[in-house]
């Protein structure tokens, strides 16, 4: 990886310890309370941070970060980590070989082979769940971002075209050349020789060890024989298009988990949001010390804070509006850190008419049609009536800065000197007057706002804007509705959600991450904000993502990245709402508690323990 193409992240730490001589109640088992569950635990599907907690521990990935570097890798399930140096990294920075590791066991007992590792990258490029994380690995090994894309390159339609809905073929004669793309496309990229697995890349792509790397639980290596058995791609060539964007409950691996990890999901109770994880007794590295992990969806801070005091849980969950309350807590400690995140809300451009959220679908007041957000003045209303430096420092209580766009202070590109919007009631009341050429203030609007059940403070920014809107005018009306995670990412990739307020943690530490997956038309974001939005990007914002993705002089990819960001300004794509500071607080016996910025939990529960 180029060093020089990002800025070196600093994580603070503030340690603040009380002691009072409390007594560990369970010392074996480590009690995470947070909030919402996992949305899958299938790793082909499942792209939040929620899922990646678990699947992060149960599965293993062929690297590592070392341990809190973003730029140092260490082997996995690999044995070396690919170089130039090493001579795993050829043919110009296109080919990257993995030695795979001996003497390694699947939970079931299964062993571990190079075989193993290209079924799991073959099956979920071919299973591309719509809105998933596949599009980080097509990418890089194909040069296009979606598996329908793909298709569309090589047959000339897409695979949308030629797939029914319940993975049947629209014409049987599709058949032999999609069996035919297998053979020549998707086969070739993986290969395995002897004990190694190699991947072919397009072109280079400096940052494809970090799409490997653990916290990239999208890349957990998956059990062939078991996946199979379970109801998964059977391997072969002639129907593979069976298992296409299967929907999220009728993945056999759902609910059900195979890894080498060191943690053995044991329970997951969606009705208490709780997932239960032991001891992998029979781990091939070094065993955790740690005998049980419970993560725990607990909404209600109070409840959380309840247990808490009590010595029910060892870490909680904390919106930063309750910081004050840490300060006398008893047998505690506080980590202050920055993780690549960015928290904003956008808007969709063409809401799904099956959602419940469009009252009338009209614009009379009772409703908004579902290309309400299509007018460019619509949209920069709401930007200007967000209270920016209220919600950072009344309600974060300063534990967060100011963003131009979705692209976070710690990577190339960010500039504190872009255009962004200030908050304007003034200018917010004329970008209405001018909506849909009037008709928006004369008529007014409802519309409904969305977060994710729990979330404080994504409730509060919802609330900002409610406030502050509906002052300008008797007929705007804003709904508020907090709705439960899986819930909620359901809606949302089904375009359900008029607007909706989400964090995104960085997938890999590059800028492509997150300006390709809200400002791209084919972006896990940005593909969720309807055909309005999708012909827009096709038509401004998709070349030049795809010509900063390219472009290797640091210089001038900052260039290109600063010019997409003004473009977003300019069309008020989104609400930069802010970059958060993130507060972690947990009993004082906690050890060895250590932060990478890529990943996706709270806590590592492979390495942390608990000592008086």
């Amino acid at each position: 990886m180029k060093r020089n193409l990002y800025i070196l992240i600093i994580i603070f730490f503030f340690i603040i310890t009380f002691t009072a001589g409390a007594q560990i109640k369970d010392p074996n088992t480590y009690v995470l309370l947070t909030i919402g569950e996992p949305d899958s635990m299938d790793p082909g599907y499942a792209y939040d941070s929620h899922s990646g907690e678990t699947l992060t521990f149960v599965y293993n990935n062929l690297i590592a970060y070392d341990g809190e570097n973003i730029f140092k890798f260490i082997p996995i399930l690999a044995n070396a980590v690919p170089s130039k140096e090493n001579g795993l990294i050829t043919n110009g920075g296109k080919t990257y070989i993995f030695p795979i590791r001996k003497g390694v066991f699947f939970h079931n007992g299964n062993g571990l082979s190079p075989d193993d590792v290209e079924y799991t990258f073959e099956r979920n490029i071919l299973y591309d769940s719509v809105g998933g994380p596949y599009w980080m690995i097509i990418g890089a090994l194909f040069d296009c971002q979606t598996l329908n894309e793909m298709v569309a390159s090589k047959i000339g339609l897409p695979l949308t075209d030629l797939v029914n809905e319940d993975g049947s073929l629209k014409n049987q004669e599709y058949a032999d050349r999609l069996i035919k793309f297998y053979h020549e496309d998707i086969d070739p990229a993986i290969e395995v020789k002897d004990d190694k697995v190699i991947f072919h890349l397009a072109k280079p792509f400096a940052p494809f060890l970090s799409l490997l790397s653990k916290y990239a639980y999208w890349s957990s290596i998956m059990d062939k024989q078991t996946c199979i058995e379970w109801g998964c791609w059977d391997g072969k060539a002639d129907g593979w298009w069976k298992y296409y964007n299967q929907k999220k409950e009728s993945s056999p691996l759902f609910n059900k988990t195979n890894g080498t990890g060191p943690f053995i999901l044991t329970e997951w109770d969606r009705t208490q949001q709780k997932v239960v994880l032991k001891k992998n007794q029979q781990y091939w590295g070094e065993k955790a010390k740690l005998e049980q992990v419970i993560i725990w969806g607990v909404d209600e801070w109070n409840t959380r804070r309840a247990m808490f005091e009590a010595g029910d849980a060892d870490q909680v969950y904390v919106p930063t509006q309750y910081i004050q309350q840490l300060e006398n807590l008893k047998e505690s400690q506080v980590y202050q850190e920055e993780r690549i995140t960015i928290t904003n809300l956008q808007f969709n451009w063409t809401i799904n008419k099956t959602s419940p959220f469009l009252g009338s679908a009209q614009l009379d007041g009772n409703g908004i049609p579902p290309d309400f957000f299509t007018d460019e003045n619509c949209r920069r209303a709401f930007c200007y009536a967000f209270d920016y430096e209220a919600m950072i420092n009344d309600v974060l209580q300063g534990y967060g800065k100011r963003i131009a766009s979705v692209l976070p202070s710690d990577l190339l590109g960010y500039n504190d000197q872009l255009p962004r919007y200030e908050y304007d009631l003034i200018k917010a009341k004329e970008e209405f007057q001018k909506a849909w050429d009037g008709k928006v203030w004369d008529k007014g609007f409802q519309v409904t706002l969305a977060y994710d059940t729990g979330n404080e403070v994504f409730q509060t920014a919802c609330e900002v804007l409610k406030e502050n809107i509906e002052s300008l005018n008797p007929q705007f009306k804003i709904g508020i509705q907090g709705i439960q995670w899986p819930s909620f990412l359901d809606s949302f990739k089904l375009g359900q959600l008029p607007a909706i307020v989400i964090s995104w943690i960085a997938d890999y530490p590059d800028p492509h991450n997150l300006i390709f997956s809200h400002y791209h038309s084919n972006g896990a974001i940005g593909g969720a904000q309807g055909e309005g939005f999708a012909e827009f990007a096709k038509n401004n914002l998709n070349q030049q993502i795809d010509a900063a993705l390219s472009e290797t002089n640091p210089e001038v990819r900052k260039k290109l990245y600063e010019n997409i960001q003004i473009d977003a300004y300019e069309h008020a794509l989104g609400i930069p709402l802010f970059q958060p500071v993130e507060i972690h607080l947990m009993k004082n016996w906690v050890k060895d508690w250590v932060f990478n910025p890529i990943q996706c939990g709270e806590a590592n529960y492979d390495t942390i323990y608990k000592k008086e």
